[in-house]
């Protein structure tokens, strides 16, 4: 279903790790912005019943029923650009995306 790739599985045990407590982070997608969706990144202490649980070389990803249409094949990964960095999203099922880059839409 998604795929996370090695980099963005070490930065989330280390930001996991850091913060102290947690099982893993949450995936998903929230209606907002010009575009329609975004994605949401949060940290995860208590899982839902319903979530479906993605298991990355020990990085535990959580994702609820209603954003896994959304997220189907997506690539999670970490990248470093000069003085930004952060995740980035790579998302086969988008048609578009805004001019700010905050939101998509399928």
């Amino acid at each position: 279903m998604i795929t996370v790739t090695e980099t963005a599985q070490k930065k989330i045990k280390q930001t996991l790790a850091r913060r102290g407590k947690g099982v893993g982070v949450r995936v998903g997608v929230k209606t907002t912005g010009c575009s329609g969706l975004a994605y949401v990144l949060e940290y995860v202490d208590t899982p839902a019943p319903e979530d479906q649980v993605i298991d990355c070389a020990g990085c535990r990803l959580f994702v609820d029923p209603k954003s896994c249409v959304y997220l189907q094949g997506m690539t999670v990964d970490y990248v470093k650009n000069g003085l930004n960095e952060g995740f980035q999203f790579n998302n086969p099922n988008e048609r578009d995306r805004c001019g700010c880059g905050e939101s998509f839409r399928i």
